[in-house]
């Protein structure tokens, strides 16, 4: 297993091949013998690699089976954590060899095109061949910090490979014309099997074959239905089973999701998804990684592409755990916008941050956030703290309500698809991040995330209707993010955004941190007027001190809007609150936060 923490040991396929690095070069590389020599082993060496990240990998994946079957939470968030490792851990361990192997010829370029060449026939045959194109980049941009693409010796056209997807490769199981749906969901039910049994499989059965028909009835389907496909493989994630499929009704495709969850009384079905926003939040970009088990997962994405169109290819690869390919496909898909759009990156929406600059382009929603050069004088932070407040989301729980970044750096761009406005600004206040010659535009650092519409512009924008759901989602979002151990820190609402689902998420995260590391303390009564008139505080404060009564201070909310927060999230003011989370948090270690509303539940009679 890869542990960052461990004392790394060579990789065998590779410790053999340092004696290479021991030649010099004495005459031209075309007629150096050892050039194929060393591109042929080199290339053996990071397919072997690959292969060993995979293996890990899905060995990790295979455990959550039976952590959920025993109940293991805390195993399944361990496992999560270490999954999400796991592929720098490779990386690193790979460059770390190559460069031993190679010597002074690591960054020779003509090796590296024949190790490409060796490489490509080498990883032709795989399932998972798009994803071994991948790591074979990850390696070559770490050795030669690559600005921009180079397609000698990095694979540039992988996702235009991988279209249209080949969904009969994916094993599914098929139902025929049911005599009825509640013997349909009975045999589906049947067939994923725990080693906990249901609770009561006939009761789920019944009460998700109302939902279905009345979906059915919903959409205008009268005839019965024609047939259902089920993925084989479970999906797995915190304390949930999911069991994914679609269902096919005349000229009607409709998506079936059952919500799995293991109970002290037994396995239950608790809820079932039937459209494409109820699946699509289920997969948002705001929520952690599933586990599940698949040998060829282009088939999987196309199989989920098919339920959620309007997902781009590069979010279900990274909602199944592959974030590294999710991320190169997601440059691709901004390449090929890129090629067939005019419109000029321009800042984005909203109020001015203090440690990001933020811009986007109207036509493609997504924003790029880059470090400022100097941080606003209340900013009490670093570069790399900002950094690790990243990565810490990266690597937590993030329930639907932190927007997954992915990170990327070296990225190249025409200058004239930028505006002047926004050059001038990277100039002025990212500097040291960005350079600006006469044709290009580079990005040495960045992330970049699916916009959504700043809150406090939303509610300048949107209906009563639409800005009251959004006020009361606002108190929502803050005690879903303290479920999961979160404390957003700066709760102003120029920190939280709408999405096109109609959620409050948090995305700025320099102040952000563990809720456990919070002290959460009562306003001191003041003894005097000079105390109680005092613009600084005339009491000791500790730098993990919070006082929520003061939160209503710095919300943002007037009137109306205020009067509406209130109503619902007013014990988001009390010490008392923030408390007992941390004493839920402490003692059942994970809070149960649902990836659906309570309207797709299943109502069970009470007993």
């Amino acid at each position: 297993m890869f542990c960052s923490n461990r004392k790394r040991k060579p990789f065998k396929f590779l410790s053999q091949m340092v004696s290479l690095s021991s030649h010099r070069r004495r005459k031209p590389m075309d007629e150096d013998p050892t050039k194929i020599q060393l591109a042929n082993q080199c290339a053996a060496g990071i397919h072997k690699a690959f292969d060993y990240y995979n293996t890990q990998f899905k060995a990790i994946t295979q455990r959550a089976k039976k952590r959920f079957e025993s109940r293991d939470w805390g195993g399944m968030q361990a496992d999560s954590a270490e999954r999400l490792d796991l592929y720098e851990d490779v990386v690193d361990r790979t460059v770390f060899e190559i460069s031993r192997l190679f010597g002074e010829r690591l960054q020779e370029r003509t090796v590296w095109t024949q190790t490409k060449t060796v490489y490509t026939d080498l990883v032709r045959p795989l399932d998972v061949w798009e994803l071994a194109e991948t790591f074979f980049n990850s390696v070559t941009r770490r050795v030669f910090a690559t600005v921009g693409v180079n397609p000698q010796i990095e694979f540039v056209d992988t996702c235009s490979r991988t279209a249209p997807f080949e969904i009969s490769h994916l094993p599914y199981r098929t139902y025929r014309e049911p005599s009825s749906t509640v013997n349909l969901i009975t045999t589906i039910l049947a067939d994923y099997q725990f080693q906990t049994a249901y609770e009561d499989l006939n009761r789920d059965a019944r009460l998700v074959a109302e939902k279905v028909d009345d979906q059915f009835r919903a959409a205008g389907v009268v005839a019965s239905i024609d047939r259902v496909e089920m993925v084989t493989s479970v999906f797995y994630r915190g304390k949930g089973a999911y069991l994914i499929g679609r269902m096919f009704g005349r000229d009607h495709r409709i998506p079936l999701i059952l919500a799995v969850l293991n109970t002290s009384r037994g396995t239950a079905v608790d809820a079932v998804l039937l459209n494409e926003n109820e699946v699509s939040i289920l997969f948002s970009f705001t929520r952690s990684y599933f586990h599940v088990d698949v040998s060829r997962p282009s088939a999987l994405v196309g199989f989920l592409k098919s339920i959620m169109p309007r997902k781009r290819v590069a979010e279900l690869y990274i909602s199944i755990g592959y974030n590294k390919h999710g991320k190169s496909e997601l440059y691709c898909d901004l390449l090929q916008h890129l090629s067939g759009s005019k419109d000029k990156f321009e800042i984005a929406a909203g109020e001015m941050g203090m440690v990001m600059m933020v811009f986007t382009m109207p036509s493609y929603d997504i924003v790029f956030k880059v470090i400022k050069d100097q941080f606003g004088e209340s900013k009490n932070t670093t570069r790399r703290a900002v950094m690790d407040k990243y990565h810490l989301v990266f690597k937590h729980d993030r329930a639907g309500r932190l927007v997954d970044a992915q990170e990327f750096e070296h990225l190249k761009f025409s200058r004239i698809r930028f505006s002047e406005g926004l050059l001038n600004k990277l100039q002025s206040v990212a500097a040291k991040n960005v350079i600006v010659n006469k044709d290009h535009v580079v990005i040495k650092h960045a992330y970049v995330e699916r916009r959504v519409i700043p809150l406090n512009v939303y509610l300048r924008e949107a209906d009563d209707a639409e800005v009251r759901k959004a006020v009361v989602d606002y108190g929502n979002a803050i005690k879903d993010l303290a479920a999961t151990n979160i404390f957003p820190g700066d709760m102003l609402l120029k920190n939280f955004g709408v999405t096109r689902h109609g959620r409050v998420v948090f995305y700025d995260y320099d102040e952000l941190c563990l809720l456990d590391m919070c002290n959460f303390r009562a306003m001191p009564q003041s003894r005097s007027d000079y105390e109680e008139l005092s613009a600084e505080p005339w009491f000791p404060v500790d730098d993990n001190d919070v006082f929520p009564e003061e939160f209503q201070y710095f919300l943002g909310l007037q009137g109306r809007l205020k009067k509406v927060f209130l109503e619902r999230h007013s014990d988001l003011f009390q010490v008392q609150f923030w408390r007992r989370i941390q004493g839920r948090f402490e003692a059942e270690g994970i809070i149960d936060i649902f990836p659906y509303g309570h309207s797709q539940r299943l109502q069970r009679s009470k007993h």
